[in-house]
């Protein structure tokens, strides 16, 4: 911080501005609460009136669009500058997760060798609410040499990018949400509607499935439930709890305290599962009274235990679970053979449920 003035030893000059201080800033206005939830409440209506009419303005060209990216060999490269760009990267993201391959190409740099991306078999969506944008504007020859299908997405129809387009997709708005009518917002907010249009007619178009959305999201809550067997998340081999049907009932709660399930298999010597033996078995047999010394496997086991496979979705094995009010299930093969064990606290470490 620059000295007071009566200490400084020579002529004093003015101080610098502080760090992060904005220079020649404007006064503010005293804070007004009523003016900013007035506006606030006037920018929804705004944007929502603009939504509303860019239904008005689609027709044939958004089909011709949809068959276009349809029909393609190649990939849905979208084109922005400023807002627009912003708003096309995230329309080629949305187009990628849904099933149709997009990409995002900055035109000042598609002027630079980065138009090379671009192949014959694309599309290629440029976005400009103004469609006079100079750096789409000086790569349009280009794009039209490569013989690519131009789709133009404008406010203004009549503008230099829509004459040149092959396919003119209109997201004008009647006014901006910003008080000064300058700064893009109901126009972004329309662009960005009217690329989820295109993404959702696409998706449908091409039979795309939760399946489909789980793979391109395999770190999502989705892709987990979709994407992950059984057979991912399973215990199995020594860390199944398994008996044989003669075993005391004491050893077997042995058995179950040091693998941890909460349950226990009882199989027959060839492997076959021929029953299983809960926590809450045990708590029922306690409250009757029973002799335990007196209890083997066979005596106590539940004989139609619920099973599911190694292939099959960790999910259902979830439902399967929650259908039936049980916390654990066991893991069987095509000849009823155990294979492993799985209970509700494997599921939640995997993010299952």
């Amino acid at each position: 911080a620059c000295r007071p003035a009566w200490k400084c030893t020579t002529r004093p000059k003015p101080c610098p501005p502080r760090i992060g201080a904005i220079v020649n800033a404007p006064p503010s206005l005293p804070f007004d609460a009523e003016r900013v939830m007035r506006l606030a409440l006037e920018t929804f209506d705004i944007e929502a009136r603009a939504l509303i009419g860019l239904k008005a303005r689609q027709g044939e060209s958004f089909v011709h669009a949809v068959r276009a990216m349809l029909d393609s060999r190649g990939r849905v490269v979208v084109m922005g500058m400023g807002k627009s760009g912003h708003v096309g990267r995230k329309i080629a993201a949305t187009l990628a997760s849904t099933g149709t391959p997009a990409m995002f190409v900055h035109p000042a740099e598609a002027s630079h060798g980065d138009l090379g991306m671009v192949t014959a078999g694309d599309v290629v969506m440029a976005i400009s609410n103004s469609g006079e944008s100079d750096e789409l504007a000086a790569i349009v020859p280009a794009i039209k040499r490569l013989g690519v299908t131009l789709v133009a997405m404008t406010g203004k129809p009549e503008s230099t990018l829509a004459r040149h387009a092959d396919i003119v997709l209109s997201s004008a708005v009647d006014q901006e949400a910003c008080p000064l009518n300058l700064a893009p917002t109901a126009s972004t907010t329309a662009q960005m509607a009217l690329g989820d249009a295109l993404a959702v007619a696409l998706l449908d178009a091409r039979g795309f499935r939760e399946e489909d959305f789980a793979r391109s999201h395999p770190g999502g809550s989705l892709g987990r439930k979709l994407l992950t067997h059984v057979r991912d998340v399973m215990r199995s081999g020594d860390d199944v709890p398994r008996v044989p049907p003669e075993m005391p009932l004491v050893d077997m709660m042995r058995e179950m305290t040091r693998k941890g399930l909460g349950a226990t298999a009882v199989v027959t010597p060839e492997g076959r599962v021929a029953g299983i033996f809960t926590d809450g078995d045990l708590r029922r047999l306690i409250e009757r009274g029973a002799d335990l010394r007196e209890l083997r496997a066979r005596d106590v086991l539940y004989p139609t235990p619920k099973t599911v496979r190694a292939d099959a979705l960790a999910v259902d094995a979830a439902d399967l679970m929650e259908k039936h009010r049980i916390t654990s299930v066991l893991v069987v093969d095509d000849a009823g053979l155990l294979v492993g064990a799985l209970n509700s606290n494997d599921l939640m470490r995997a993010k299952v449920i």
